[in-house]
């Protein structure tokens, strides 16, 4: 007796169809799994045997034999629980095959045949989708996030015996739908507004020009002074995700198993702070089998790193590949996954070890020696990459206890809109995105600046001791500043606001 089921497996960020057969046959009993799986696929005969028998069903005392095939790719997890047991009972004549060939089964199963939530739902609607599937059947609780998918049927369901019966047509089970503006309505929410945080008006004109531009930034100041707390709102002034980015975001926290009970899109761009303790397996990701890391669960977000200098070297050396292509390759022996990873950095840090060396009420107790050697645990490189140096100082009494309140995030991200659109349209036909990812060709294309301008730059690079680094990456927060005013042109107003956001290039011993 043989049958045959189709399930869903994920590699990266995409997935692919597993034909999940059974065959049973005469000899002694056993249950034997192959096609390269790992250990939870293979302690899923104790579940389905479990479960089969606990809702009333004969297992069939013989010798059963699963093949998950393509078998030279490794399966993982314990979506297949479903499948296997729909196969088996289908090999037995107590599931008709109708509709075994047009629908995708998926789900883990309880000891008494309920169907728990998996990881990766959404990916593997789009898999179903484009081999033009009828139909998925998967838990209820993955259900509102496969059907963001259109083109394909999304079957929520509960029980083994009402998966059994709705392939018998005995039971109709409705198919889930979702409203996407009304998802995003609900769910399009921070928690947070600009408007919490008193005073630093330079600051959030800052964050605003990083986020109009897509910069990455650099928070230098003493504790208390509020770089966490500004650092928390950029994301809030962000133009608001697309559908298409939605589900890009979706799908990594889907695979990552971080997408909440019954959520069907991630509708807010993500907010990814981890601890300085991180490795650079969890930053970047890894594994055995590769999973994402933070750079990838930030994707379309902010990826926020307090307290720069306390990370790893070999940890912050792994950022450059995604800061750069936007994406990051994991190699492994026995498989490579790409992930996206494009977001914006931004880093805090304390000007010395003890925090206190640019503020003007506590005294320093640092050696310059102590000074040099905490700032050095950042390299050239990784600098190189943040557009964006800003010196954050504290906050005075008056500026903590006033009434007024600064604009909010909404009206911040109005601006921030009109520049990226102004960007969406000066690069429409390339692969650039915004101001920050800009290469030398656009920059001597759309970064043209006048004789006064160029008198300004110079004054600059001789004067106060900027790098020559620093002149690309001047231009090009000088191009987004333009834009935010809506300007064609390059002001030397522009240029001279650009200049004064390269605070570690002004510096010596950095």
């Amino acid at each position: 007796m043989l049958a045959k089921v189709l399930s869903s497996a994920v590699m990266g960020v995409e997935a692919y169809l597993i034909d999940v057969e059974v065959d049973i046959a005469q000899g002694l009993p056993n249950f034997n799994t192959v096609g390269l799986p790992d250990a939870a696929v293979k302690e899923s005969r104790d579940r389905v045997r479990a479960a089969i028998k606990n809702c009333g069903f004969d297992f069939p005392a013989r010798r059963i034999t699963v093949n998950l095939a393509p078998a030279d790719i490794k399966k993982e997890g314990a979506c297949f629980d479903l499948p296997i047991a729909c196969a088996i009972l289908a090999a037995m004549g107590l599931i008709k095959p109708d509709r075994l060939q047009s629908h995708l089964l998926l789900g883990e199963l309880a000891l008494d045949g309920g169907v728990r939530g998996i990881t990766g739902a959404l990916p593997m609607a789009v898999a179903a989708a484009r081999n033009h599937l009828t139909g998925m059947i998967l838990p209820a609780e993955n259900a509102p996030e496969a059907a963001v998918v259109e083109g394909i049927q999304v079957f929520g369901i509960e029980t083994l015996p009402q998966v059994v019966e709705f392939l018998n047509g005995a039971q109709e089970v409705p198919p889930t739908r979702i409203d996407l503006q009304e998802v995003f309505a609900q769910h399009a929410s921070y928690g947070v507004d600009l408007a919490d945080v008193k005073g630093q008006a330079h600051a959030k004109r800052a964050l605003e020009v990083a986020a109009a531009g897509g910069h990455n930034i650099l928070l230098i100041g003493p504790p208390g002074s509020g770089k966490t707390m500004l650092a928390k709102r950029l994301a809030t002034i962000l133009p608001d995700l697309v559908l298409e980015e939605a589900i890009e975001v979706t799908k990594i926290h889907s695979i990552s198993g971080l997408l909440p009970c019954r959520a069907a899109l991630v509708a807010t761009r993500p907010f990814r702070s981890p601890h300085h303790t991180i490795s650079d397996a969890g930053l970047i990701g890894g594994g055995t089998i590769p999973r994402p890391g933070e750079v990838s669960l930030a994707h379309h977000g902010v990826l926020f790193l307090d307290e720069l200098p306390e990370f790893k070297r070999s940890v912050l050396e792994v950022l450059r590949q995604p800061l750069e292509d936007g994406a990051v390759t994991i190699a492994r022996a026995a498989t490579s996954v790409t992930y996206p990873a494009r977001f914006m950095l931004a880093a805090a840090m304390n000007p010395c070890p003890c925090g206190y060396f640019t503020d003007p009420q506590r005294p320093c107790t640092c050696a310059p020696q102590q000074i040099q050697r905490y700032r050095s645990r950042i390299s050239g490189p990784l600098l190189d990459r943040i557009d964006l140096h800003l010196d954050v100082p504290p906050l005075r009494y008056r500026e903590l206890t006033t009434d007024s309140q600064g604009e909010s995030s909404e009206q911040v991200r109005t601006r921030v809109k009109g520049a990226r659109g102004l960007q969406q349209e000066r690069f429409r036909r390339t692969r650039t995105f915004c101001n920050a990812q800009m290469g030398v060709k656009q920059i001597r294309r759309y970064c043209a600046i006048g004789a006064d301008g160029q008198a300004l730059l110079e004054a600059a690079i001789e004067r106060l001791g900027l790098s020559a680094r620093a002149h690309d990456r001047i231009l090009k927060v000088a191009r987004t500043i333009a834009d935010l005013e809506g300007h064609d042109t390059i002001r030397t107003d522009h240029l001279a606001e650009a200049i004064q956001y390269r605070t570690l290039d002004r510096r010596s011993g950095w």
